[in-house]
C-alpha cells in the first residue's frame, strides 16, 4: 500500500497554507517547521522572519503575545494537519488506517532527510509555559481520540481501540526519534512492523464482534 502525503506536518506544511500575502500564515507554517527541526529553544524569531519573508517588526504585530503565541498557533496548525490526514481515512480497515498514520511519519523523515521530527513533541519536552504544555496535551488527546475512533470503526474492539491508538502514537514518536538519531529507517521500520502486526492480530481476534462508532 502506497500513500503519498504532500500536505502533512512539519517539512511540507507550507504547501497548502502559504498563500501569497498571508504573512501571518507563512510565519505560523515556518514556525511549525522550525519547531520540528530545531526544537522549542532552537527556533528563533529571526529564523521565522527570514524563512517566511516577513518584514522585521511584523512578529509582534501579528503575535503580540510574543513567541508563546506564535508557538501556540504553530502547534494548532501541526495538530490540525494530522487530524485532516486522519479524517481522510474514515471507513478504512484498521490496518490501513495504521499504515497511513505510520506513512505520515515516515514521510516527515524522508522529506527532511532525518532533519525533522514532530513539532508537538518538540514543544512538549521543552515547554515551561503552562499554556504551551496544555496545548501540546490537547493535540495529543485529539490525535488519540480520532485515531481510536478510526481503529474502532475499522475492526478493532472499542475497548482496545483507544489503547492501541495511544500505543501507536507513542511508538511512532519514539521511532522518529530513534531514526533521526541513527539517521536510518531501520529502527522506524522495525517499530512500524510490530505495530502493524499487533493491529492485524487485534482485528483477527474479534471476528463478528460489533464495532459501534464511538459516541453512539
Amino acid at each position: 500500500m502506497t500513500i503519498v502525503i504532500d500536505d502533512t506536518m512539519t517539512v511540507v506544511i507550507v504547501k497548502r497554507l502559504c498563500v501569497v500575502g498571508e504573512i501571518k500564515q507563512r510565519m505560523i507554517a515556518h514556525a511549525a517547521i522550525l519547531l520540528a527541526k530545531k526544537g522549542l529553544h532552537g527556533a528563533s524569531f529571526s529564523e521565522v522572519l527570514e524563512a517566511s519573508g516577513a518584514p522585521r517588526g511584523s512578529l509582534y504585530h501579528h503575535f503580540p503575545g510574543g513567541k508563546d503565541e506564535l508557538v501556540l498557533a504553530a502547534l494548532g496548525l501541526a495538530g490540525d494537519q494530522a487530524i485532516e490526514v486522519l479524517d481522510r481515512l474514515a471507513g478504512r480497515p484498521a490496518p490501513e488506517v495504521a499504515d497511513a498514520f505510520i506513512a505520515l511519519w515516515r514521510s516527515v523523515l524522508s522529506r527532511s532527510n532525518f532533519g525533522a521530527g514532530c513539532a508537538v513533541v518538540a514543544a512538549a519536552v521543552a515547554a515551561e509555559s503552562p499554556i504551551l504544555v496544555e496545548r501540546t496535551a490537547k493535540v495529543f488527546r485529539d490525535w488519540r481520540l480520532r485515531l481510536g475512533r478510526l481503529l474502532a470503526e475499522g475492526g478493532i474492539p472499542r475497548k482496545r481501540a483507544f489503547a492501541i491508538a495511544t500505543t501507536l502514537i507513542a511508538a511512532c514518536e519514539g521511532a522518529v526519534i530513534l531514526a533521526r538519531a541513527e539517521r536510518t529507517f531501520e529502527p522506524f521500520d522495525l517499530v512500524a512492523a510490530e505495530q502493524l502486526a499487533t493491529i492485524k492480530a487485534a482485528v483477527k481476534a474479534s471476528p463478528g464482534e460489533r464495532h459501534d462508532p464511538v459516541g453512539a
